[in-house]
């Protein structure tokens, strides 16, 4: 004969029994309400937060280790290792003039002599109309500022027009100055787009003053900490509309920080070395005999990177603990396509301290140090950079990069395929599928 549980046990089983039931059922809708845009949008980067700082505190990312010793004799051979398309060590001790770089007759033989531009004095400040503000989404700081600076020039659009072909993933982290120019020219074609890097103050204060608008790529803090031991630096975009000599701050609209922000003259220009002081430029074309004219040799794009070369050595000569100038020079030696040279100054940055974040948005070293035949240095900077950003597709193209070097085909074309998981259509990892398909 069945007894009956007492009432005390009926409750407990009862209560187990819900819970069972209403555990799944939460995550389902939790889950359901997640796909719901304006819920994801809220709350999405809180998950991302989360899961970044819980993934850092069990495998914590250790400091990148010292490269390893160079050979006395590097034969270096370009035509037998193939040219994937790019998005765009010394050791402790060593003096600055100990890396040697090339003359600017051999970067650049056929310069022309650009006419010296004559400048109207600037006014003492400069306020340009501001357009309507927009936050950004997560990770969105490139979109964001673009949509504003076209909105300046008439356009209806916002960020998740740009992000939608750019990065349609949103944990797409960077958006690489090429991009944002590209994205202007083929759905703003009545405005011109260009970028140069190399700028100056007296640069951006001219276009200002001429009435346009500069978007830049700049350093930041970030108030929040993503990992136990964040150095809280991130790459950020920002649009700069006026200037006031008096105050000596630049005002421009920044889509996290927000709209009107006053940045010190000397502030802006050490955060913007980071970024090898990179500028966007959109306006009519019928201005473009105006902003040649304020651009002077900068307008010429070899010119201006060779400018920008000689200004780097300049940094490095005066400044040779500044791990910045050293990595600019760098960069700067890879557009001209002298890899030994810019791999020793990259080491030397690396040497001197790099932030956390360097790798999620600036890739010269892994082009540097894989056509200088330096595969293992490649792998261990990707791999530094992997963990710090998961979701890098362009770290994954570069990692693949060197797996195929080393002769590893099936990792290669693995991490060539998760590339375009992070950004579909990438057509760096589109061309590096094609090439190693075709070359066994």
């Amino acid at each position: 004969m069945c007894r009956m549980l007492p009432t005390q046990f009926r409750r407990s089983w009862l209560f187990l029994i819900g819970l069972g039931l209403l555990v799944p059922l939460s995550v389902c809708v939790g889950f359901l309400a997640f796909k719901i845009p304006a819920i994801n949008e809220r709350f999405a980067w809180r998950m991302d937060f989360a899961l970044t700082y819980l993934r850092n505190f069990v495998d914590p990312v250790e400091p990148i280790p010292t490269k390893l010793p160079k050979p006395h004799l590097r034969v270096v051979s370009q035509t037998s290792t193939p040219a994937p398309v790019s998005q765009s060590a010394m050791t402790e001790g060593q003096s600055p003039a100990s890396l040697v770089t090339p003359d600017a007759a051999d970067l650049y033989p056929t310069q022309t002599v650009m006419p010296t531009a004559t400048w109207a004095p600037l006014p003492p400040a400069v306020s340009l109309p501001a357009p309507a503000w927009e936050r950004q989404d997560i990770n969105n700081c490139g979109p964001a500022s673009l949509a504003m600076y076209l909105r300046f020039w008439g356009w209806d659009g916002d960020q998740a027009d740009i992000s939608g072909l750019l990065k349609p993933i949103r944990k797409d982290r960077n958006v690489n100055v090429e991009e944002l120019v590209y994205y202007a020219r083929i759905r703003a074609g009545w405005l011109q787009a260009e970028y140069r890097v190399g700028g100056d103050l007296e640069l951006l204060k001219r276009l200002l003053a001429a009435g346009i608008p500069v978007m830049i790529e700049e350093g930041v803090l970030l108030e929040e900490t993503y990992w136990p031991d964040d150095d809280h630096w991130a790459a950020h975009y920002f649009l700069l509309t006026g200037y006031d000599d008096q105050a000596q701050e630049f005002t421009g609209q920044d889509s996290f920080f927000g709209a009107d922000r006053k940045v010190d003259y000397q502030e802006l220009d050490h955060n913007w070395q980071a970024f090898n002081r990179v500028y966007i430029l959109l306006f009519p074309p019928g201005s473009q005999a105006a902003v040649q004219n304020l651009l002077g040799e900068a307008w010429d794009v070899d010119v201006n990177r060779l400018r920008a070369l000689e200004a780097s050595q300049s940094e490095v000569d005066a400044q040779p603990e500044n791990a910045f100038a050293w990595f600019n020079l760098g960069t700067n030696l890879v557009y001209f396509e002298h890899y030994d040279e810019a791999a020793d100054a990259y080491d030397r940055a690396e040497a001197l301290g790099l932030p956390q974040r360097m790798y999620r948005y600036q890739f010269g070293p892994f082009m540097a140090y894989f056509h200088s035949l330096r595969t293992a240095d490649l792998l261990t900077l990707a791999e530094y950079a992997m963990k710090r950003t998961p979701t890098s597709e362009e770290t994954l193209l570069w990692q693949g990069w060197g797996f195929y070097r080393q002769g590893n085909k099936t990792t290669a074309v693995q991490n060539f395929y998760e590339a375009l998981e992070y950004h579909p259509g990438y057509e760096d990892a589109l061309y590096a599928l094609d090439y190693v398909n075709n070359n066994p």
